[in-house]
């Protein structure tokens, strides 16, 4: 028998009265994840800590405007994103057929019209640096998603991407990368901290186009 994590009294702080809507997204994939292929099967017990909560968090870091999800995959974060923050324009870059139905699928069931399903790997995105933003999860090292996020991105804009304990090791490490791309002042930040059990952290850096 599945089972699934209760839903922690926190989340009601970090949604607000957008509550509903987070707790019918993980409904959803406590119930539907596993057999599409979305999650794993250890994940439904700590579904709300681990993974919507742990995205939803880092939701004011985001300035109004237009926000690429590489890889977004079950939607995490760039779904629960779009529950946290309805006056952002939320692009969810997804390369595989099957995770790209169910993005649609929870968009239009959950009414999230700030949601736009772009079916692309994301070196082969079509528009340039236009995004005033990108954030990414659990997609790969920092070295290798920063050519896959950065040139998504405007001058100015920035990249927020969700990383875990050894954010400090992975900035050290794509060093060349970071200055090849023109990225400035990456750091780690943690978010949710007394909020949180196991808060996030995030790699930022802005994004410098070349003159």
């Amino acid at each position: 028998m599945m089972v699934v994590e209760d839903e922690p009294p926190v989340a009601r702080q970090v949604f607000g009265d957008r509550l509903e809507l987070a707790r019918q997204f993980t409904a959803a994939l406590a119930a539907h994840g596993e057999e599409r292929g979305l999650i794993g099967p250890l994940e439904p017990p700590r579904l709300w800590s681990r993974h919507v909560l742990n995205s939803a968090i880092i939701a004011p870091l985001f300035s109004p405007g237009r926000v690429g999800d590489v890889g977004s995959g079950a939607g995490l974060p760039g779904v629960v994103l779009a529950i946290a923050r309805p006056d952002i324009e939320w692009v969810l870059i997804e390369p595989m057929e099957r995770r790209v139905a169910w993005l649609s699928e929870q968009a239009q069931a959950l009414g999230l019209d700030n949601v736009e399903v772009v079916r692309a790997r994301a070196e082969d995105w079509q528009h340039g640096a236009t995004l005033d933003a990108v954030t990414a999860r659990a997609v790969s090292a920092l070295r290798t998603l920063l050519p896959l996020t950065a040139p998504l991105v405007r001058d100015g804009g920035e990249l927020i991407l969700l990383k875990g304990a050894n954010a400090p090791n992975e900035i050290a490490a794509a060093d060349k990368v970071l200055r090849k791309f023109r990225l400035t002042d990456a750091r780690v930040e943690v978010v949710g901290d007394g909020v949180l059990d196991d808060p996030s952290r995030v790699i930022r850096a802005t994004v410098r186009a070349a003159r």
